[in-house]
């Protein structure tokens, strides 16, 4: 009798773990389908019977995973902060900035729940995630690497960690925004190549230029291409 319980209590436990990962599964679904059309229509316009519609689902399956239009969008922002990503490798500082920057710049153009973000954060709907925004968070990694460059002596001395912060944020989304309504972000990483190679000159010391490269987001999972020569220093490598 006790290995039959045994094996019941297994069974159920089993039945339960499937269920489990469809929710999960669900869940996140309903996240990307919500971010293409938040993508596509902003906040405002989006509505839940798109979403529930193009993600093949119910308005009660959708409300069993949440309660309202917010409360999904902010799962979506969820996605978004420097936390969620598996940052590149290597020490904090500049190098890690800007590989950072280079590899958003390619996220930017083929994932769409970091471009949905973006767009919720930019029209300002009052969506906040414990009481930060994107935009917060963004800046405040950026602070951090700043911080980190500081202590590496990377920096001028005259510069500023929280002031080049938010001037970066405020730059490098103005290109995005550009690089989106004139090529659909299609030339998005060579124009953050480009500003960086007029930012170091001003704001990184000579020495840290000499070994800084500016190289585009090789993604793992992508065919081999040809190889794109980096810059160094904010000037075109000598080969």
């Amino acid at each position: 009798m006790g290995g039959f319980r045994e094996h019941l209590f297994e069974s159920v436990r089993s039945m339960a773990g499937v269920r489990q990962a469809r929710a999960m599964r669900t869940r996140q679904a309903i996240i990307t389908v919500a971010a293409e059309v938040f993508d596509e229509y902003g906040y405002d316009s989006a509505s839940l019977s798109r979403i529930v519609q193009r993600a093949g689902t119910t308005m009660g399956g959708l409300y069993f995973h949440f309660e309202s239009k917010q409360t999904l969008a902010k799962a979506v922002l969820a996605a978004q902060g420097p936390q969620q990503w598996l940052l590149p490798p290597g020490a904090n500082g500049l190098q890690q900035l800007i590989d950072v920057t280079m590899r958003l710049a390619h996220e930017l153009r083929t994932n769409v729940v970091l471009s949905a973000g973006l767009r919720l954060t930019f029209e300002r709907s009052g969506l906040e995630r414990d009481g930060s925004t994107l935009h917060h968070l963004w800046t405040d990694h950026l602070r951090s690497q700043m911080a980190a460059a500081r202590a590496a002596s990377e920096l001028l001395p005259e510069v500023d960690e929280a002031e080049c912060a938010h001037m970066l944020m405020g730059a490098y989304f103005g290109i995005q925004v550009l690089s989106q309504a004139t090529t659909g972000r299609a030339d998005l990483p060579e124009r953050v190549a480009a500003l960086w190679r007029y930012l170091l000159p001003g704001m990184a010391t000579a020495a840290a230029r000499e070994r800084l490269e500016i190289r585009p987001y090789e993604d793992p999972a992508a065919a081999p291409s040809a190889p794109v020569p980096p810059t160094r220093g904010g000037a075109e490598a000598d080969g």
